[in-house]
């Protein structure tokens, strides 16, 4: 057996049952031609090069149709006919007719088992009516759409991420093989919720990979009063469709990072009760990119912070994170004083500036929408704590407020376990700035920060930047289209220095190898334990961290940003499950939770680990949905950091080279 087999085409009777008499065609890693030349049958209706399949290493096969005759692909209860040129993606136990009721083949995978599969018959095209596979993927440093795109990748790979395996556990399974498909164990009641985050869900992912994760309407659901939607880009001809909700709340600030000549468009279609506002940007070349939703509801207020812009590419089609967390209308006869989480909320929200607006909330009076009425709920249960980035030259007090100062500052307040002490970091991203070697060192500094359980110093973490190469935008779920979402332009990407910290974006336990990160993470970790992990909208730069000026006394920032911080804490738990939208009982187990009142100390650890280190802890684990792979991958002499301003002529996986034409 080759080294770079994945399987065999089996030959079957009419019976379904192998045919003995003729020889298993072999599948090797790449192109395969499968035709007259190579099956030993007289039929003229065989063309010498019948169909291209072609395998990938995980079992995932794509087929075209080279002949004049139509074949047929059985997959699951589907029976689907392809003409000649037709596409289509098989998985193992998918039956081809290489002329309809005649010549079948079943495609096997060493070692694998059935998976989905999904079959394209048509012409495709994009929002312009373009025909083909022209993509306008609609995310940072491109233009957007595009609902067509939903169509290319679904017909084109409704199984899985490119390496996922499928494997069937039983009661003995271990501990290594069930990390395959570790996200298909991520299941947390209710009320342990805010202590995590979650995952978008995307389109064709098998169901396993999608265990827990969230959609757009999963989160702006239920009688919502009044609506603050912070974003970069929004897409409303793709967003108020897609969100039938926001169709019925009284009151819509949406607070965008747009463009003048998308604002006029968006007001001239604007529903009358939304309203406009984009934030200052004193300094050039910034951005308002934050991603958040602040949704008022009669009995609480729910905070989302994520990392999507309000389009249709960025919660369909790539690896993207979300978290929330309910909390109640404060109690106006014993009000209580504000936390960390409230301090950092509504310090962010002052800056923004948006207009006030006056709204009548039934049986709860009349109110001005302000950064100030935002202290009108109960924060005191906050799992997580807020990290802004907001634009000006910050001294002082300020100095400690903003972007990776803050972070810092949160960090130097923490004890952690000893095992972190010089453990690496990594820097997860979708964008690279322009950068230096002073700043990186500046950066790594404020996220080493913090003290082990001895009092001195955790000392410098290793940096590692998980950043997709050429070879993993070419094969992604979007082909080179998912480029446009990784704005690096190669002035960034090719400089010298940045060589020893690049790490591979591998994600197979969550199924998103292929789904190309807009996810944004950072943390410092040791195996699968984590010390913090940051859920953030910052890139690496400058412009969204901030840069030290002055001799250290000024911290520069260009960019709105907003994260989510989640530490190690000591915590009581008091049965505090809120929920905005459940008007039902607590769990049976939220209802133990309740009648707890012990001190529990909160750690965190990957999915990968949740079996291994939650067993063998006395702290309570919340597990957390880290996309990808730890320890990182550092890459071979082969890879290549993806940068779109250059040009890349091996075709995608839709058969398009870089850049696309449109």
């Amino acid at each position: 057996m080759s080294l770079s087999q994945v399987g065999y085409l089996v030959p079957l009777n009419q019976n379904l049952e192998e045919d003995t008499s003729l020889s298993k065609l072999p599948v090797t890693d790449g192109l395969n031609s499968i035709g007259r030349n190579n099956i030993p049958v007289s039929d003229k209706r065989l063309s010498r090069k019948h169909l291209t399949l072609t395998a990938y290493a995980d079992g995932s096969a794509n087929l075209v149709v080279d002949g004049t005759n139509p074949i047929v692909v059985n997959s699951g209860n589907k029976r689907k006919k392809l003409n000649s040129q037709d596409k289509a993606t098989i998985s193992a136990g998918d039956i081809i007719e290489l002329i309809p009721g005649h010549h079948l083949y079943k495609y096997e995978v060493l070692g694998g088992e059935k998976k989905g599969s999904s079959v394209n018959t048509g012409k495709r095209y994009s929002s312009g009516g373009r025909k083909g596979n022209e993509v306008s993927s609609g995310n940072e440093g491109s233009g957007r759409n595009s609902e067509p795109l939903q169509n290319r990748v679904e017909t084109y790979d409704q199984e899985r991420g490119r390496n996922a395996v499928t494997h069937e556990f039983g009661s003995s399974q271990s501990i290594e093989h069930s990390s395959a498909e570790a996200i298909r164990h991520f299941h947390v009641p209710n009320y342990e919720l805010p202590s995590t985050f979650r995952l978008l869900s995307v389109k064709g992912l098998p169901q396993w990979a999608n265990t827990s994760c969230v959609s757009i309407n999963d989160v702006i659901q239920g009688d919502i009063l009044v609506a603050l939607l912070s974003n970069y880009m929004v897409d409303i001809d793709w967003l108020i469709p897609a969100c039938p909700a926001l169709s019925k709340i009284p009151h819509v600030l949406v607070i965008h990072g747009e463009s003048d000549g998308k604002v006029d468009y968006m007001k001239r279609n604007l529903p009358a009760n939304w309203i406009l506002h984009k934030p200052p940007l004193p300094i050039s070349f910034g951005t308002h990119h934050s991603k958040a939703m602040l949704l008022v509801y009669p009995h609480g207020v729910r905070v989302i912070v994520h990392t999507a812009n309000l389009i249709y590419v960025d919660w369909n089609n790539k690896s993207q994170g979300l978290w929330m967390q309910d909390f109640p209308w404060k109690d106006q006869n014993n009000p209580t004083n504000g936390s960390g989480f409230e301090n950092d909320l509504i310090e962010y929200l002052n800056v923004l500036k948006w207009p006030e607006f006056s709204v009548k909330l039934p049986s709860l009076g009349n109110f001005s929408i302000n950064p100030s009425f935002f202290k009108k709920f109960e924060y005191g249960s906050a799992m997580v704590r807020l990290v802004a980035s907001v634009p000006g030259y910050h001294t002082g007090t300020n100095l400690k407020r903003w972007g990776h100062m803050k972070l810092k500052s949160l960090l130097q307040e923490c004890t952690f376990d000893e095992e972190f002490k010089n453990s690496p970091i990594v820097y997860q991203f979708s964008s690279l700035g322009s950068l230096d070697e002073k700043w990186m060192a500046e950066l790594t500094s404020s996220m080493s920060a913090g003290i082990s359980e001895d009092k001195t110093p955790l000392g410098i973490g290793k940096p590692l930047i998980i950043f997709p190469t050429v070879e993993d935008v070419r094969c992604s779920l979007e082909g080179y289209a998912a480029g446009n979402a990784i704005p690096s332009p190669l002035k960034n990407v090719e400089k010298d220095f940045l060589k020893k910290y690049w790490a591979k974006w591998k994600a197979d336990h969550t199924g998103r190898s292929r789904a190309m990160p807009h996810i944004k993470t950072f943390t410092r970790y040791n195996g699968q334990k984590l010390a913090w992990f940051l859920l953030t909208s910052s890139n690496l730069s400058k412009a969204a961290w901030g840069a030290l000026q002055k001799n250290n006394s000024q911290l520069m920032i260009r960019s709105y940003e907003l994260g989510v911080l989640f530490l190690p804490s000591s915590i009581k738990r008091r049965g505090c499950y809120f929920s905005c939208t459940d008007h039902v009982s607590p769990s049976e187990d939220s209802s133990r939770e309740q009648g707890s009142s012990q001190m529990c100390r909160t750690k965190f650890v990957t999915l990968v680990g949740m079996n291994s280190e939650t067993a063998a802890s006395s702290s309570e684990m919340i597990p957390l949905p880290v996309p990808y792979e730890l320890p990182p991958q550092p890459y071979s002499s082969q890879d290549v950091p993806w940068s779109w301003d250059r040009k890349y002529s091996k075709k995608d996986v839709y058969g398009k080279a870089w850049p696309l034409l449109i």
